[in-house]
């Protein structure tokens, strides 16, 4: 797709459908507001738009909108304000739920989609042994490569029509829940009186309710009974999870196809690839960014979205030191700068621009397209500041791991939470991103949280911005706490009413932030050529120029005060802070 100075020079909101009031609707009526008016020129809607049930959102079970929380008319008003539209597609991954996956449980090996997902035994046959819950493990050096997004093997067994335990590949979250049983579910099991059934009955449903495992429940005098007994429970058990799509199905690639048309009839201009990396998967490397399949994937993506109109932005965590960004980047695609966010909070807390202004002229250097953030529906990430031995040498990170740790320690001490990652034996080996609001993360400090975004809207890239970041939104441990295995997440999601945003517009953080997002999203000048000037390491000078249009940026880190020079038709504003 041609890029245009909407996409460009705009500045984009980050929001589920739900982030304000309760629907899409109630965005929208934001956005029409006469305080947002010119603020921002695209929106990203997280995938709760689509039809889902985990992960907030990123586990599909298919792109049709979800009515619940979106109307078409949200659509006809975005396109009414000229705001473009940005999207996701989980390429690694669909939904239990899915039409597909539910197929394949309901008709086993006759389902047509037998072969759109991973059958893990499949994949490693003739390189592991089976161990005793019949699941192959894969050869030592294989297991090694494997890079794991949660503790234990990343598959998740499911029961087929015949009985048989199937173990199919799946990287990201699960959930198996039993179901209570009632005295009719037993009527096939013969010898087993009313009065027995019923004691059965309570047994099982007291040990589900208190999360206990069936195995160990004594049957007494119905001993003899137990494997049939237990097979009725496994069989009305359920799942959610995400499971991993086999990218060697030709059925796999005509579903692309049809969600990228989908997409594109909703208004969709940018496509976020979730997890592509993850996608490529071959016996004897890693299950990340393997290569040259990798890219084999993403020009074939590349391809489809080009006949719809679609810009696609491919989404990478890795360490800098590892220079995939580079890579992806030379390519011609844009990249998420997922760096800015940790370098922000360390400048400020260290009081240096050193590190942030060398990334900015590497940027410039290099020529990278990006879009960059503060704060997202995810966490705040460290991983990928860091260093990376590749081949024998270590090429060195954007931070030092003593710096990553204080801006962890840090963050962590201001209330944040962490989320790791695990080698195949379930070992956390790495931290991987904090999750806390970016306004906490940075000791909630209002003047901090106006320099941090003005800091962002300055820096070369789109700027996205997470809606709570505007409302200085604070830490929500009650939802984190709330969350489940994933509730360190919630504690950056709080839902914010209509009157939460009536009020937060009173204040002058609020009016603050949108007042250098608005110069952001509408000034010449940033349609220009960026120039980082060489000053202390306690101060920041960024300029934008585009013939007679000029915004300069002067921060001083000592004070966190700054200002914005705007020369506009020969016209100067100063707006300090």
């Amino acid at each position: 797709m041609q890029e245009n100075n909407k996409i460009s020079n705009g500045v984009m909101l980050n929001v589920y459908p739900d982030s304000i009031g309760a629907k899409l609707s109630d965005t929208v009526a934001m956005l029409k507001m006469a305080e947002f008016k010119n603020a921002f020129s695209l929106l990203y809607v997280l995938p709760t738009f689509f039809n889902s049930d985990l992960d907030r959102g990123f586990s599909i079970i298919d792109y049709n909108i979800n009515k619940d929380l979106v109307d078409t008319n949200d659509l006809n008003d975005l396109n009414a304000l000229d705001i473009k539209l940005k999207f996701d597609i989980v390429l690694n991954h669909l939904s239990v739920g899915s039409p597909q996956f539910k197929d394949l449980l309901q008709k086993g090996d006759k389902s047509t989609f037998k072969d759109f997902f991973i059958n893990w035994n499949e994949f490693w046959e003739g390189n592991g042994l089976k161990n005793e819950d019949d699941i192959v493990i894969p050869e030592s050096q294989f297991l090694n490569k494997l890079f794991m997004r949660k503790s234990g093997l990343p598959i998740l067994k499911v029961r087929f029509p015949d009985g048989t335990e199937q173990p199919y590949w799946n990287t990201f979250y699960q959930q198996i829940s039993y179901n209570p049983i009632a005295l009719a579910d037993l009527k096939s099991i013969e010898g087993l009186t009313d009065s027995l059934k019923t004691q059965i009955v309570k047994k099982i449903n007291d040990t589900i309710e208190q999360s206990i495992d069936l195995n160990t429940i004594d049957f007494e005098d119905s001993t003899n009974l137990k494997a049939e007994i237990v097979q009725i429970v496994e069989q009305k058990r359920t799942y959610l999870g995400q499971m991993d799509v086999n990218a060697n199905s030709p059925l796999v690639w005509d579903f692309y196809e049809e969600t990228l048309k989908k997409l594109s009839s909703y208004g969709c201009n940018i496509l976020r690839l979730d997890a592509f990396a993850y996608l490529h998967k071959q016996v004897d490397e890693s299950n990340f960014f393997n290569k040259p399949g990798t890219w084999e994937y993403l020009e074939r993506i590349k391809q489809i979205a080009q006949k719809n109109n679609l810009m696609i932005l491919p989404e990478i965590h890795a360490e800098y030191g590892l220079h995939l960004h580079d890579e992806v980047a030379n390519k011609g695609y844009y990249i998420y700068d997922f760096f800015l966010p940790g370098l922000t909070i360390h400048t400020i807390e260290s009081k240096s621009s050193k590190a942030l202004l060398s990334w900015a002229n590497e940027i410039i250097a290099k020529g990278y397209k990006t879009v960059n953030m503060l704060g997202c529906h995810d966490g705040i990430p460290v991983l990928d500041l860091k260093g990376k031995e590749v081949n024998g040498s270590y090429n060195k990170g954007l931070l030092e791991d003593a710096e990553i740790e204080k801006i962890m320690t840090t963050i962590m001490e201001r209330g944040g939470r962490v989320k790791n990652l695990y080698d195949p034996s379930g070992n956390k080996i790495s931290y991987y991103q904090i999750n806390a609001t970016f306004f906490s993360a940075l000791g909630e400090d209002e003047q901090k949280m106006l320099l941090a975004r003005a800091i962002q809207m300055f820096m070369p890239g789109i700027p996205q911005v997470w809606y709570l970041d505007i409302f200085a939104g604070k830490n929500n441990y009650q939802a984190a706490d709330n969350g489940g295995s994933a509730g360190h997440k919630e504690i950056n999601r709080t839902t914010l009413s209509m009157l939460d945003v009536a009020q937060g517009l009173k204040t002058e953080t609020v009016k603050k932030q949108l007042e250098i997002i608005h110069l952001r999203n509408t000034s010449n000048a940033f349609l220009g050529q960026v120039e980082i000037n060489d000053v202390l390491d306690d101060k920041i000078d960024i300029k934008w120029i585009n013939n007679k249009s000029v915004m300069n940026l002067k921060a001083d880190l000592d004070t966190f005060n700054f200002t914005i020079e705007n020369i506009e038709n020969g016209i100067t504003t100063i707006y300090s802070y």
